[in-house]
């Protein structure tokens, strides 16, 4: 299998290099035998790349030490489930992986195209078939996905414990589908400079494909959050990390373009600026990875220090080049043809929400590139932390919620004054009364305040539309209060699907707004000894320890969690040790904390065992973190609210039919 999976690899830089000069010579040619030859030979990729992942993953299964990647990242001790997650645990699996996914989604987007597009498909092909010639030959020179040990050991070196989470299974392939998603619509952009093809086609085209790349790229984010929550055991869940602003970057750019398309497909406006913002965010996929597998920066994410950083850092030049001529060139079939016609409008609102979201995104990439700008000017690495992010992110985030609430009512071209009565008298009423009972009810945090009073904004907004269209709906007398929302949502899925997915970011803002309240409390106790914290009681009832493996062991804390006298239950975070079998490494015992956690709406209690000591007593960490579970909430609704956006809309197909007659009629 490791043979097969060497030649397949090998076979897919050759047959990547003839897609792309086939589709690009195919398509100026208008020659349809290339053209078919280039998309059949991208089928053919698929294949190539599904069998080279076949044979990886035979080869983590069987556990064939004698490939390099296998035996770096699985033992003979590891569980199934962690050892066929164990494929995307490094460098090589996960640049597998994301070629891939990149042959699977390429060959979707050409058999959904095969009768429509046809001026721009070979270019699409072509673009995506550079991009897998960049990964075959990192797979192949760079990294080599197959190569093998110079001694065959017994048994590997085994997978970083802190990998062996279920979070790690699906949160690294959720935001690999979430990067390579947005390849699609580059790609529709990129071929539509190139071919002079006019309009929004490619933005209707390709719509879908960029929500479900924004979904699965905040999904990742939350999982990776949730992952660092429950499994790095130091109690939150975003620390602004490299790795994580890496896959905040394009996800915010990627939110603003999502945003501005509407403008151009309503008033046929900002064009040259949402082709920019699809650059930008692809680009920044890419910058992403580049700085992840680079080992320019430090992070418990980071793949370290690399052999790909020096192609992966041409490629980038490469991408970003590429598109700037692009765009630079067809500046003229960018123009829009309408104007501005207040500042207070829904198209001025969308841009500064733009504005916003474009400034966020820089911020972060500020921050993150900081440590490499100071060590390439001063020769002195100088990191960026937290509390420059917190400065810099709470206003952006505050007024991105207020705008939330404000874009998707606010009247086209002019908002009358009849039209902001009627539609944010109500919200802010509603705002000024709930943010006067939260000071009657004692909160007295300024930012959080403000926080809230927003949040409590941008709900009444939402609400007040859905109960403005179910009205409208059930006026006649035809439908109920329940058939009307129903129809409501599914005749505007778009629209409505939208509004949910703003509610749930408002369920996410309470979340984050919840970190003003945080207690923490940590003290080495013995048994029956009690740790005090807000109205809760924590009592150490004592450790017990088990080898489950010959590789493990586990010391499990038993703590009684008491509020107010009442009696809660039992909390029992773990400390273990793991043990590297591995007789080629002499590496010590690896320590790792598994904490424990009670969740109710109102707050989490969190506690972490930090460590056993030699005097029988343990040191203990308690933390008290109001509305976090609200942050995962908000991410379902959002979940909820992209699967409602993204469904199948017959309206928004004969609108994307008409457009294509009339490309195909010019």
């Amino acid at each position: 299998m490791i043979e097969i999976g060497e030649l397949s690899l090998a076979l897919s830089l050759a047959v990547s290099v003839y897609a792309a000069v086939a589709s690009f010579w195919g398509g100026r040619a208008n020659n349809d035998v290339l053209v078919r030859s280039g998309q059949n030979a991208y089928f053919a990729l698929l294949g190539l790349l599904t069998a080279a992942s076949a044979a990886l993953l035979y080869a983590f299964v069987s556990r064939d030490f004698t490939v390099e990647y296998v035996y770096n990242y699985s033992n003979r001790d590891l569980a199934m489930f962690y050892t066929v997650s164990a494929f995307w645990a490094g460098q090589k699996g996960s640049l597998l992986l994301w070629a891939w996914m990149l042959s699977l989604f390429g060959t979707i987007a050409i058999l959904q195209n095969r009768k429509k597009n046809r001026h721009i498909m070979p270019y699409v092909t072509g673009i995506l078939a550079v991009s897998l010639i960049h990964f075959s030959s990192l797979m192949i020179f760079a990294s080599p996905v197959f190569e093998k040990m110079t001694l065959i050991p017994p048994d590997g070196h085994g997978l970083n414990p802190m990998l062996q989470n279920p979070g790690m299974i699906f949160h690294p392939p959720t935001l690999y589908i979430g990067f390579v998603g947005f390849a699609i619509p580059f790609a529709f952009a990129m071929a539509a400079l190139m071919r002079r093809q006019e309009g929004d086609i490619w933005i209707r085209s390709t719509r879908r494909w960029t929500i479900f790349s924004w979904f699965f790229l905040l999904m990742g984010n939350l999982l990776g959050a949730n992952w660092a929550y429950v499994e790095l055991g130091w109690g939150g869940y975003w620390a602004w990390d490299p790795v994580e602003n890496a896959s905040f970057m394009p996800w915010l750019v990627g939110t603003a373009y999502l945003h501005s398309v509407m403008i151009q497909e309503k008033k046929n406006m900002l064009k040259f600026w949402n082709v920019s913002l699809v650059a930008t965010t692809f680009c920044l996929t890419m910058f992403g990875t580049f700085i992840t597998r680079s080992g320019l920066i430090s992070s418990v994410h980071s793949f370290g220090a690399s052999t790909v950083g020096t192609q992966f850092g041409f490629f980038l030049i490469l991408v970003v080049v590429f598109s700037v001529a692009m765009i630079a060139l067809r500046r003229d079939m960018l123009q829009s043809e309408n104007q501005l016609d207040s500042i207070l409008s829904r198209e001025s609102s969308f841009l500064f929400n733009n504005l916003i979201l474009l400034g966020a995104a820089f911020a972060v990439m500020w921050g993150t590139t900081f440590p490499m700008i100071s060590e390439a000017v001063r020769g002195v690495k100088i990191t960026v932390g937290p509390p420059f992010f917190n400065i810099v992110m709470v206003p952006i985030g505050l007024f991105l919620l207020v705008l939330t609430g404000l874009c998707p009512l606010i009247a086209w071209r002019k908002a009358s004054l009849d039209n902001l009565k009627r539609n944010f008298l109500i919200p802010f009423l509603a705002a000024v009364l709930g943010g006067a009972a939260m000071l009657a009810l004692g909160m007295r945090e300024f930012m959080a305040w403000l926080f809230f009073v927003a949040a409590v904004f941008v709900m009444a907004t939402i609400v007040m539309e859905f109960i403005r269209g179910v009205r409208g709906r059930t006026a006649g007398g035809k439908e109920n209060v329940l058939g009307g929302a129903y129809n409501l949502v599914a005749r505007n899925k778009r629209r409505y699907g939208g509004y949910i997915i703003h509610a749930g970011m408002v369920a996410m803002f309470v979340g984050f707004t919840g970190n003003v309240w945080n207690q923490s409390v940590e003290a080495s106790v013995k048994p029956g000894q009690q740790l005090k914290i807000g109205n809760y009681t924590v009592t150490y009832m004592g450790t017990e320890y088990s080898k489950p493996k010959p590789s493990v062991e586990e010391y499990v804390a038993t703590l009684l969690l008491e509020q107010g006298g009442k009696k809660l239950g039992y909390l029992r975070p773990e400390k273990n040790f793991y043990h590297n079998l591995d007789q080629l490494s002499e590496e010590p015992p690896m320590p790792n904390s598994e904490v424990a956690i009670r969740s109710t709406l109102k707050e989490d209690v969190y506690v972490i065992f930090a460590a056993l000591n030699d005097d029988n007593s343990a040191t203990i960490k308690v933390l008290v973190n109001p509305l976090v579970i609200w942050l995962w909430i908000g991410g379902f609704i959002m979940g909820v609210g992209t699967i409602i956006a993204m469904w199948p809309d017959r309206r928004e197909q004969k609108l994307l039919e008409a457009a294509l007659a009339q490309t195909t009629t010019a």
